[in-house]
């Protein structure tokens, strides 16, 4: 028997509350056990774990870099550690959380929608205030390459999407969205690209209202849960208060619900939450995502990326950074090496030069970790990296990119972070508007699943199964910062904070001739 709520939960190894903080140390310690003892030792011993959790997360990027074997064995490690730190309560009963397909479920409701338009599949890139396409697109594209805001595989992929107006045609693809109202998901584009679209969210009136609208204005077909039978003749109000179900609580209905769809699913996790619910629901829609694919073995997996994480990037990105600390102007530097040196290294900081061999090619270590977001956050991110690759490997097709630093709701209502973007056009870092990233990442997701040259094709081999991730980055210029990113981002906070009452652009234009 168990007091806990029901749905999926943190686990406790004791008669104490469930920590995040230690299961996330015990996640971090496992996947490190096998590579380097000493360093999964330093994460279980760890006392402020809070501050000091991109240390160890670094290391599992090292260590990751060692050789092939050691990035996969990370990942599986990592991810059956993972499993045992969470279980699934239902009914005052405790269930370890990979059983939980086996329990008992009720059968889930489909409602199904059809958008009211007949317009073509059309691709645009919404970027202030123009609706880029064509030639237009393409020379932003390469704007965006030639500034460091992106990598060459990046622009290659969404030229291919240029060059390949037909991929979007989504009518053979059924497309399953974790979070289907997300901000930065690719929802809008798929309700005008006649996809499939298994939307899954909250059983909020509010939610389903805006995905609803969105695709009946769209030429889109939905497909929804929902507990209770809905009328195919429902007002749009009626069905938006239905639908709705909780990857938390009907973990095992929705597992059952999707394998029930006769048609190849693609499955996307963008499903977000704050705090430690957002490793709980990363864990959810991993359970979920595992189940469908064991039963349909054509299914494929989508992830996105935050760009401020600790990734393997390749020998030219720490090259390029290096080239921009070498190349400030001398004012530029004296001023930061005595900021840095007074502020003991909290700004200004210099990026990491040291390179890992293997095979025949180098990489280096981008470490844009930002202390603030938490070690909650970069554990739920790390999760979906291990499935990626793990999955990959073992002949499933995986899309994951990076996506820029987006102005979304969930961002900027951290104060800081929101002052950090507004400030961070000082080092040459783009933050996008939803609409520009929404429109970019929902691309670059079908590009991955048409182009059989895209590192998402298992067949396609890679150097390094870390390749799948840096591969078509857009990391908005944090890689190529010419300081180690959290380093600078304070002062670009600062920045920020004091730009609407200063002329501050014109006084750092000065600074840096």
């Amino acid at each position: 028997m168990s007091n806990q709520p029901d749905g999926l939960q943190f686990s406790s190894n004791t008669s104490s509350k469930p920590s995040s903080s230690k299961s996330g140390q015990r996640i971090v310690s496992a996947a490190l056990q096998q590579i380097q003892p000493e360093y999964a030792d330093a994460v279980i011993n760890e006392k402020n774990w809070r501050k000091s959790y991109p240390i160890h997360f670094k290391r599992l990027v090292e260590c990751g870099l060692s050789s092939p074997e050691a990035a996969l064995r990370i990942a599986q490690d990592g991810l059956q550690q993972a499993y045992e730190e969470f279980s699934f309560q239902r009914d005052q009963h405790t269930h370890a959380l990979n059983e939980v397909m086996n329990l008992k479920s009720t059968d889930l409701n489909t409602y199904t929608l059809q958008g009211n338009s007949t317009a073509e599949p059309q691709w645009f890139v919404p970027y202030q205030g123009k609706n880029l396409e064509g030639q237009a697109l393409l020379d932003q594209i390469q704007l965006w390459l030639d500034r460091g805001i992106i990598e060459a595989s990046h622009a290659q992929a969404l030229q291919a999407c240029v060059q390949h107006p037909e991929w979007f045609d989504l009518s053979d693809r059924t497309m399953v969205l974790f979070g289907a109202a997300s901000e930065a998901g690719p929802l809008p584009w798929l309700a005008k690209w006649k996809a499939n679209i298994v939307a899954l969210d909250l059983n909020h009136e509010r939610v389903w209202t805006k995905i609803l609208n969105t695709v009946l204005q769209g030429n889109a077909t939905l497909y929804a849960p929902s507990v209770e039978s809905i009328d195919s003749s429902a007002s749009i109000r009626e069905a938006a208060e239905r639908l709705g179900v909780n990857l938390l609580t009907d973990t095992p209905e929705i597992a059952h619900w999707l394998t029930q769809f006769d048609q190849v699913l693609d499955l996307a996790a963008i499903a977000y939450l704050d705090g430690e619910k957002h490793v709980r629901v990363s864990m959810a829609m991993d359970a979920i995502m595992q189940h469908v694919s064991q039963q349909k073995s054509n299914t494929s997996l989508m992830y996105m990326c935050t760009p401020t994480d600790v990734y393997a990037v390749p020998q030219e990105v720490i090259q390029g950074g290096l080239d921009k600390f070498k190349s400030r102007s001398k004012l530029e530097n004296i001023l930061s090496k005595s900021i840095s040196t007074v502020s003991r290294d909290y700004f200004f900081k210099q990026n990491e030069e040291r390179l890992f061999q293997c095979h025949d090619k180098q990489y280096g270590i981008c470490d844009c970790l930002v202390v603030e977001q938490g070690p909650n956050y970069a554990l739920a991110k790390r999760i979906q990296q291990w499935r990626a690759t793990l999955a990959r490997s073992q002949g499933q097709r995986v899309s994951i990119n990076i996506a820029p630093s987006t102005t979304t709701y969930s961002v900027t209502k951290n104060p800081l972070l929101k002052a950090a973007f507004n400030g961070a056009n000082l080092f040459d870092v783009e933050a996008f508007e939803p609409a520009t990233t929404n429109a970019i990442m929902a691309a670059l997701w079908i590009h991955d699943l048409r182009n059989p040259q895209s590192v998402a094709n298992p067949d396609i081999a890679l150097n390094h199964p870390l390749d799948l991730i840096m591969h078509g980055a857009n990391h908005g210029g944090l890689w190529r910062v010419a300081y180690l990113a959290r380093t600078a981002l304070p002062f670009a906070a600062l920045y920020g904070f004091a730009e609407e009452k200063l002329p501050l652009k014109k006084l750092w234009s000065k600074f840096q001739k």
